[in-house]
């Protein structure tokens, strides 16, 4: 099996499942009860606390576990524009963000009563720092924009849009940064985050984990209710092996990144030199400013999913759009927003790598697809 599929999900390391393993059978205990048991799960669950904080650069009292990149999003982005409201009813996002992001967006503006404001992306797919600015208002208390792009891989200018809100104490900024965590740098402290949200199944964790950065002093309206877990802002008992896997997980995946990030970046320029040797293959990643780990590229001759499944057939996994979007056929929405042609928004393939990855699977897989696009462009001469 040749996986290539990084970006929706990263298979979980052996030493990741060992250690959710040990403490289901040893710390099955509710971390809020008040028995022996009870108080070592909690002592286990501050520990994993601390260890994600410590990796990430922020304090213990900062960090919300949750069930993944889905609920970080939409508790930070309602839980922030629902709790200060009063400040004001403007909010603002991108084009290009993450169905959990825009789908938020949406529900705050036709239930709530929000403005939100859409910015447009270039041909990159970058935000432009002179739209956001003309685009912030008196009334603005909230800006959601990712760190890097689920599709194309697109890295925004994250520490700009901090610098440029430094010293606007109306405006929380909160950053969607599912795709970078361990593969792209952001130092949340320095570029002036307030919320921050991350995934564990995307760094070689767990299924159904994740972390929410809330910076200390930011109001949350919690969106469940129920007990006081997760500093009051996330009721409901913990999965305290999942957030155990997350922290092993999370530094794995840092010291990972320290030892092997110059390797990704080769096989990143490998695999898009060579897709650009194919006939037929247009690639939409940015030259620059693109994370190490997702070229995307469209074959506007043969139809996305029949080029996706003559890859299964020989045992080759990739996706067309984001995993929350490719079951829907419709044309990649970012790639709209880029201004792609319909041909090209509608044939989009794309490739995720790991740490794991190597120049075997890259050659592999360029072999396969240059036979499949030949193989299918004939039939559907």
């Amino acid at each position: 099996m040749l996986y290539l599929d990084n970006s929706a999900t990263t298979k979980p390391y052996p030493e990741v499942l060992s250690t959710y393993l040990k403490v289901t059978e040893d710390y099955f205990a509710n971390p809020s009860s008040l028995h022996k048991l009870g108080s070592e799960a909690e002592m286990l669950l501050n520990q994993s606390r601390k260890q994600v904080a410590t990796l990430l650069g922020v304090q213990q009292g900062e960090i919300i576990f949750t069930s993944g990149g889905t609920e970080g999003n939409n508790l930070a982005i309602k839980g922030a524009a629902l709790a200060n409201k009063h400040k004001g009813r403007h909010i603002i996002t991108s084009s290009i963000e993450h169905p959990s992001v825009l789908e938020s967006f949406k529900q705050l503006e036709e239930f709530h009563g929000f403005n939100v404001t859409y910015l447009p992306v270039n041909g990159e797919g970058i935000v432009s720092l002179e739209h956001l600015e003309k685009a912030i208002r008196d009334d603005t208390i909230l800006i959601s924009i990712m760190h890097v792009n689920n599709e194309v891989g697109t890295i925004q200018p994250i520490a700009e849009i901090g610098q440029m809100l430094k010293n606007n104490q109306n405006i929380l900024f909160h950053v969607d940064n599912v795709q970078g965590i361990t593969k792209v740098p952001l130092d949340l402290k320095n570029a002036n985050i307030d919320l921050c949200t991350i995934s564990g199944h995307k760094f070689h964790g767990l299924n159904g984990s994740g972390v929410l950065f809330k910076r200390s002093g930011v109001d949350l309206l919690p969106l469940f209710s129920g007990g006081s877990q997760e500093l009051q802002m996330r009721s409901g008992t913990e999965s305290l092996a999942g957030n155990v896997a997350l922290a092993k997980a999370l530094r794995m995946a840092t010291e990972k990144a320290a030892k092997r990030g110059q390797h990704l970046e080769n096989l990143h320029k490998q695999l898009r030199v060579k897709l650009m040797n194919i006939e037929g293959v247009v690639i939409n990643t940015p030259l620059k400013n693109a994370a190490p780990h997702i070229i995307n590229f469209s074959v506007p001759a043969v139809k996305a999913e029949v080029l996706i499944h003559f890859l299964g057939e020989h045992d080759i996994y990739v996706s067309t759009t984001s995993a929350c979007s490719s079951r829907s056929k419709t044309n990649s929405q970012t790639l709209l927003a880029m201004n792609k042609p319909q041909d090209i928004a509608k044939s989009a393939i794309r490739v995720s790598l790991s740490y794991e990855s190597n120049e075997e699977m890259i050659l592999t897989f360029i072999d396969t697809l240059s036979k499949g696009i030949e193989k299918l462009m004939k039939v559907m001469r």
